[in-house]
């Protein structure tokens, strides 16, 4: 059966339906993440009053017609199997394809791959591909491309999605247009899992996927400076139909979220799709912007190692936890868009799996203190507190150092550019730090890559045998109740001895200038997809 656009969405309770329907039906499936910032880019005078026109020839042929241009940090990763923050995705997901992908409401829909069907009693995928699919370099895509891809994936150390994909048993192209994944074991959620961001298409033998981009995506790469910007123009050989409807994007980088937003208001930029509430309710009223606002599972984590001191001892994070004003920093932080939350990244909007039962502990500033003295920090604890500089994150860190002062906690805080605090792993490195997770349709992702020991992701390196083995029945259990079970019990061992507070599941803003129509913002912002963006300026 061939992909549709209205499959069941994972966030209501048709998820269970879904999943039994590919386990025991075994039919074909219907379905559709410094101090001192750097002076704003250096804007170019062409476009920077108004949206530029077409930009090739090629353009003007197809019809194709605008310049779209994104505010977004700089990128550091340029291969795919090692891009993590939100521009580094962006920028990939419009120079290459997925084989499938999930839309805003995590349906999943095709993309490389047409249509599939599930046999040999949920372990035999298969995948058609789309035909007539052109390399920017101009070569044809085949079936071998998805198996070189996915092979890489898997075998290369040291890299998240080699655990991600460890239960694939072997990947054949059984033709040009057909490649045929075989599991090891059940996985319920193995169709998100090939939608992982970092699950995009390269050509078999690629060698320089870190400094070249060679994709078959909707653009390619005209020009790319990295302490400036990155610019696409519309591939004229894409393979859909109609796709793309702009003639190029522009990337343009920030460091500095209040700056992308002034060049937003100064027609110097046309999108900015990361900022914090404040700045996000500032533009409400600008005319010539319209702004949205959507609720995501995407979250930010406060975490601190327990694999040293001073949090190998369980007793000064339940102290921190103790010190913490969810409430508060909910509406501080996040302006109240969003949810609170509970110490786990399972949130509401997973409503199948979510406990509502599972709370925090209420603020308890005197027991914070008695539990740090117990644990050798009578005379008060120093910290230092790690963050990127993106996002309501340093505003956090802010309200954090002022509530846990109260407990004798003194925490000294480290503002970094997004791009260093995710470079070179140093993220992984820190004692004490905040890590936003972009929203993923299915919880089961942030157990396996960053709370199971020895997750290539484990910043907080919690390791749990009754944790563990909880995670891998949710991931891998055909009995719906058996999984829902699971999940709630995995939330309740987070929330009494996990080295995490989850404080808020955050909205994803997004703003944009009214010359442009059919944007439609994705929860985690870089999958935002800018295929049937049209520019509808003069």
């Amino acid at each position: 059966m061939k992909f549709l656009g209205t499959s069941f969405r994972l966030h209501n309770k048709r998820l269970i339906l879904f999943i039994a329907f590919v386990f025991a039906a075994l039919l074909f499936v219907a379905c559709g993440g410094g101090a001192d910032t750097p002076a704003e880019p250096e804007q170019s005078n062409e476009g920077s009053s108004e949206t530029e026109a077409d930009t090739s020839e090629t353009a003007e042929v197809t019809g194709q017609k605008g310049t779209l241009r994104v505010a977004m940090q700089p990128i550091v990763n340029i291969d795919p199997i090692a891009i993590s923050s939100d521009s580094e995705v962006l920028v990939a997901n419009h120079v290459y394809d997925y084989l499938i992908d999930i839309d805003p409401q995590s349906n999943i829909i095709p993309r490389l791959a047409t249509e599939y069907s599930v046999t040999n009693e949920g372990l035999t995928y298969t995948f058609t591909l789309a035909e007539g699919v052109k390399w920017h370099d101009g070569s044809d895509f085949t079936a071998q491309d998805v198996v070189w891809t996915f092979e890489r994936l898997r075998d290369t150390p040291e890299t998240p999605t080699a655990d991600l994909y460890a239960n694939i048993e072997s990947i054949e192209a059984t033709s040009d247009n057909e490649v045929v994944f075989t599991l090891a074991g059940k996985n319920a959620f193995f169709l998100y899992d090939l939608s992982d961001n970092h699950a995009l298409i390269l050509k078999a033998g690629t060698e320089d996927a870190d400094t070249n981009f060679n994709g078959t995506g909707p653009f390619k790469v005209e020009n790319y400076s990295p302490e400036d910007r990155i610019q696409l123009v519309a591939n004229p050989d894409y393979f859909i139909e109609g796709q793309p409807k702009l003639a190029g994007v522009d990337v343009i980088f920030f460091n500095d979220d209040a700056a992308a937003i002034d060049a937003l208001r100064g027609g110097q930029i046309d999108l900015a799709m990361r900022m914090s509430t404040a700045l996000f309710e500032t533009l409400q009223a600008e005319p010539g912007i319209n702004t949205l606002d959507i609720p995501t599972n995407g979250y930010d984590v406060i975490r601190l190692r327990s694999d040293r001191e001073p949090g190998n001892d369980p007793r000064v994070m339940q102290a921190l936890k103790l010190a913490t004003d969810r409430e508060a920093i909910f509406n501080v932080v996040q302006g109240g868009y969003g949810a609170i939350g509970n110490d786990t990244p399972i949130g509401p909007l997973y409503d199948a799996y979510y406990n509502a039962e599972v709370t925090p502990p209420a603020r308890d500033v005197e027991q914070a203190k008695a539990l740090l003295a117990d644990a050798g920090y009578a005379e008060g604890l120093e910290l230092t507190l790690h963050t990127p500089d993106s996002g309501g994150r340093p505003d956090l860190a802010a309200v954090l150092k002022e509530q846990w002062a109260e407990a004798g906690v003194d925490v000294e805080i480290s503002v970094e550019p997004e791009s260093v605090y995710y470079g070179d792993d140093g993220w992984l490195e820190v004692d004490l730090g905040i890590t936003g997770w972009g929203s993923r349709p299915y919880p089961q992702f942030y157990l396996d890559t960053s709370l199971v020991t020895d997750a290539k992701w484990n910043e907080s390196h919690f390791s749990d045998a009754e944790f563990d083995e909880l995670a891998a029945i949710t991931g891998t259990t055909v009995d719906d109740s058996e999984r829902v079970k699971a999940y709630h019990q995995i939330q309740t061992i987070l929330n009494e001895r996990g080295p995490i507070i989850v404080p808020y599941f955050f909205a994803q803003f997004g703003a944009i200038s009214d010359q442009f129509d059919n944007f439609e913002l994705k929860a985690f912002a870089g999958r935002t997809d800018f295929r049937d963006v049209e520019y509808t300026g003069e």
